[in-house]
């Protein structure tokens, strides 16, 4: 792991060490040192349960930052997701519902005619704009929807959605 580290920052990577103990000896090799002291395990010898817990539980919490910071969530929902199977497609759209309040016919709707992009369904149902011009909102808002929702619908973005349509005639 401190080859790995040193290797890192050599080629100019950011480097960051979990440890969970204080004053770990990897801790020295991070530009950024997590240390979580959690104590002697219940069955000594055994790194499964306090320490694991622990190591998952702030991954957990620097993953689900990480998603927030570049604009996969909204609200508190994961919205920049891949409905792969049946389950996924039903759970992406009452994401759908709960992140706008629409019904659920709404909600199928808008699904559909995205083809499947939940942040983009939300972004139209929110903002009433079609599909060309939500895509562009949720562009200039670098695919943060809480920004792309933010801006009332310009006459410029309604033009742009009438031309589209007059274009595919």
């Amino acid at each position: 792991m401190i080859g790995g580290l040193d290797y890192a920052r050599g080629v100019g990577a950011a480097t960051v060490s979990l440890a969970c103990n204080g004053d770990a000896e990897i801790s020295k090799y991070a530009q950024i040192a997590i240390e979580v002291p959690v104590g002697p395990e219940i069955l000594t010898g055994s790194t499964r349960l306090k320490a694991g817990t622990a190591q998952k539980l702030v991954l957990n919490m620097l993953s689900t930052g990480a998603m927030i910071g570049i604009g996969k969530v909204y609200k508190n929902l994961m919205v920049d997701v891949r409905s792969t199977n049946e389950k996924l497609i039903e759970r992406a759209k009452r994401m759908i519902r709960q992140a706008t309040g629409c019904d659920e016919a709404t909600a199928a709707s808008s699904f559909e005619v995205t083809n499947h992009d939940v942040k983009l369904a939300i972004v139209m149902t929110l903002t009433g704009l079609g599909p060309a011009a939500a895509r562009r909102r949720l562009e200039q808002a670098n695919g943060f929807v809480v920004n792309a929702i933010k801006e009332d619908v310009t006459k410029e973005d309604v033009i742009k959605e009438d031309v589209t349509k007059e274009e595919k005639r």
